[in-house]
């Protein structure tokens, strides 16, 4: 078996090219979602050709990435039996949410596309909605019969939330009224920690650093409690996140040598403002390719945190 240290670095390496996989689809998928050759005939329901386009485009990509992942984290691995990873407590569930904002994500822009190409609700929302599961799976199976990884259920399960909150919601709504969104920022921990988090640079960081995440929950006041006063696009968020981590379960005291500082691991609750982007009205073109791709993201804005048993707020929080 490798060693735990070893076992951490290939886990999150891979996890690198998951993300830029995701973020490249999501790229790219907006650039089609706001693309003016889409056909409306809705008499004809003609399948619009940029679906094909898209189709191929993201078959090239998955079977990319699946094939790196392959070649370059399983080759030297001992092909196993199928087994388990239990990393529920892993990361005090900062990378759970990770798993569920993705599978969200990528549900969100599955059904929209699919919408856009002229198919029905229900296909929309059934082959488009679940595609999160779909595309976190396969991930999962190949870890399952490798030495040194491990199908994680509690990933499925993440995973499987994030599909099902945006066809909920969906289905229930006929929108999204509590969107999920993501904020980093560069934290301490990773600056002491002797590359353990990162190489002391913010692409590094973001793949290696949970202390980095907050994950939020964004709604509008308006259509939420019916404030007609507040336009729809000013929000209310949640947030959580945690901070001094230097391991998954437990902080490492050392690493490469040296001695790491000793932090204490917390929980942190954020409510905050925010902005939903996606309902700023603009006749643009430009300008609704960003607002649409912002509306995943967190901006930073004034918050209220509470942590440690204390209340604090921010004036700016990142």
């Amino acid at each position: 078996m490798l060693s735990s240290c070893v076992w951490w670095k290939y886990r999150y390496k891979k996890n690198k090219v998951i993300i830029l996989k995701n973020f490249f689809l999501i790229f790219f998928s907006v650039l089609l979602l706001n693309h003016n050759s889409f056909s409306t005939d809705s008499i004809n329901n003609k399948i619009d050709k940029n679906f094909y386009k898209f189709l191929a485009v993201e078959g090239i990509v998955l079977t990319g990435a699946i094939t790196y992942l392959k070649h370059q984290w399983y080759d030297d691995k001992s092909r196993v039996p199928f087994h388990s990873y239990n990393d529920f407590k892993g990361w005090n569930q900062i990378d759970k949410l990770g798993h569920f904002y993705i599978s969200y994500l990528e549900s969100n822009v599955g059904y929209s596309l699919l919408k856009k190409f002229n198919f029905s609700e229900k296909q929309s929302l059934l082959f488009g909605g679940s595609q999160g599961l779909l595309l976190e799976t396969p991930i999962e199976i190949f870890d399952a019969y490798h030495e040194g990884w491990g199908f994680s259920w509690y990933d499925m399960l993440a995973n499987s939330f994030g599909s099902l909150f945006f066809i909920a919601q969906q289905k229930l709504f006929n929108e999204q009224l509590i969107r999920p969104k993501l904020s980093f920022s560069r934290s301490v921990y990773a600056q002491n920690a002797n590359g353990l988090l990162g190489k002391n640079n913010l692409l590094s960081e973001f793949v290696y650093d949970y202390n980095g995440y907050t994950y939020w929950f964004s709604f509008s006041p308006n259509r939420i409690f019916k404030i007609n006063k507040i336009p729809e696009w000013i929000n209310l968020s949640f947030g959580y996140g945690s901070n001094g981590m230097l391991g998954e379960f437990e902080n490492r005291k050392t690493y490469r040598g040296k001695t790491l500082p000793f932090y204490k691991r917390y929980r942190q609750y954020y409510l905050s403002l925010d902005i939903n982007f996606s309902k700023i009205k603009t006749n643009s073109k430009i300008l609704k390719t960003i607002f649409n791709s912002l509306s995943y993201i967190k901006i930073p804005l004034p918050a209220l945190e509470f942590s440690n048993k204390k209340l604090k707020g921010h004036y700016i929080y990142f």
